[in-house]
């Protein structure tokens, strides 16, 4: 009878138990979860008898594999073009000219969203929404104040230091409605970005910006002298001092005020259930800020070398060949500025090519991480080009310029993902309502360019 029973069965041998246990016990060893085991209940017949059937227990199955995450980059390229972004321009300067400067906001949207819409991540380009008739009412409160910041320079300059200081006051909270106006009209795949960035934090992050002016308004209340405009009576010596030590505390400044800056932004970037971080230390701005001097003092000596030996050759070649001092001087005169522009066009991308790396490649997010490699040798030969290129054109190839070098600098970026954009999108969609309410804080609209 139980032979017959046990027709189609497994018959386990009397120690399989033992066996089974020591091979659960292998398994999860090699998969690393032995945190995660599940107690074994005791028998209660430790060893069957001979030729008894025994059923597998649930709890000697083998131990889930856990998910291996594989990180996955996604490309950023420009995919615009210099002809087409010149007929945008030309027709934008053309309407702010008749227009006396009114048609601006919506020249600036045109640009955004050409801008915006030719630049790709992943296959899907950016989309930017913003209007012009918003755009517009921040230009005309921009516009307002520096109505009347020029009005007041004209009664006297301590009431133009007090406007200037008004117009200061008031930057960090422009600046924090101009961030979240951008952000909460940018998207990615259908997706708007948003800014969670606070006044309190705006206000903290421009408190650099706000030393050298006090300075400067101090000074200026405690030496009436110095709001005289009369020429007979220039400021004295001490005065030019002082100021001298201002600018230069505003110098040694400005790092730490770029650090506030990009820091503040960079920590308050969402996009669906992300949220930025900065890791850069300020004084990683410090680092690069003494670099660029360096190269700047480096490139000011060899053009000053290149300057006295190109009039030395002149002198030489005028003497021999009796032309007049004139010619000359106008020859090295040529001469300085050329070498001046070759020396300041690689200064200048050196500078832009380091702080964007070293920016983008500090942010991150829980499961997204920048990369930037931007070459400082490919910026330099592309600027030098464009300079010279606009200098023979008289202005036209702007545009082409813009193009070519908004594509040098997204084609040296990507992004490392732990997740599917699908997935980020998916969870990014059902918070939509909550994002676009907070971008309600765009009370005027605001866009100041940064």
């Amino acid at each position: 009878m139980n032979s017959v029973a046990n027709a189609g069965r497994p018959v386990l041998p009397a120690d399989a138990p033992r066996l089974a246990a020591i091979i659960r016990a292998a398994q999860v060893a090699a998969s690393g979860c032995l945190q995660n085991t599940v107690k074994e209940e005791p028998m209660s017949t430790p060893y069957p008898q001979a030729g008894a059937s025994a059923e597998v227990s649930p709890t000697l199955a083998p131990a889930p594999t856990p998910m291996v995450v594989v990180p996955r980059t996604l490309g950023v390229c420009f995919t615009g073009s210099g002809s087409e972004y010149f007929r945008i321009w030309i027709v934008n300067v053309l309407l702010i000219l008749v227009t006396l400067g009114l048609y601006f906001p919506w020249a600036k949207v045109r640009k955004l969203r050409y801008f915006y819409g030719n630049t790709v991540v992943d296959g899907a380009p950016l989309g930017f929404h913003g209007d012009g008739w918003k755009m517009f009412k921040g230009f005309a409160v921009m516009a307002a104040f520096f109505g009347l910041y020029s009005v007041a320079g004209r009664l006297s300059s301590a009431a133009g230091y007090l406007a200037f200081l008004v117009i200061a006051g008031l930057w960090p909270a422009l600046f924090k409605a101009s961030m979240q106006f951008r952000l909460a009209n940018t998207s990615w795949r259908g997706l708007r970005f948003r800014f969670g960035g606070s006044t309190a934090d705006a206000y903290k992050a421009c408190l650099p910006l706000f030393i050298p002016g006090v300075v400067i308004l101090g000074l200026v209340l405690a030496l009436p002298e110095l709001q005289s405009h009369d020429p007979a009576h220039p400021p004295s010596g001490p005065w030019l001092a002082v100021f001298g030590l201002v600018m230069l505390l505003a110098l040694v400044i400005t790092p730490w005020l770029m650090w506030n800056l990009k820091n503040y932004q960079h920590r308050h970037y969402h996009f669906s259930t992300e949220t930025s971080q900065f890791t850069v230390k300020a004084r990683r701005l410090y680092s690069l800020a003494l670099k660029v001097v360096g190269i700047a003092v480096l490139a000011y000596v060899l053009l000053l070398v290149a300057a006295v030996v190109w009039g030395i050759g002149v002198a030489v070649m005028a003497s021999a060949t009796a032309a007049k001092g004139p010619v000359g001087a106008v020859l090295v005169s040529m001469a300085t500025v050329l070498v001046g522009i070759v020396a300041f066009s690689a200064i200048q991308p050196y500078a832009i090519a380091r702080f964007q790396n070293l920016v983008w490649n500090g942010t991150r997010s829980a499961h997204l991480q920048f990369h930037s490699a931007l070459r400082a040798r490919k910026m330099a030969a592309l600027t030098l080009k464009n300079w010279l290129l606009m200098l023979l054109t008289l202005g036209l190839y702007w545009p082409f310029a813009a193009v070519a070098m908004a594509r040098l600098r997204l084609a040296a970026m990507d992004i490392t993902t732990q997740l599917e954009p699908a997935d980020l999108l998916a969870h990014g969609h059902g918070r939509e309502g909550q994002t676009l309410g907070e971008a309600t804080g765009d009370f005027l609209g605001i866009d100041l360019g940064l």
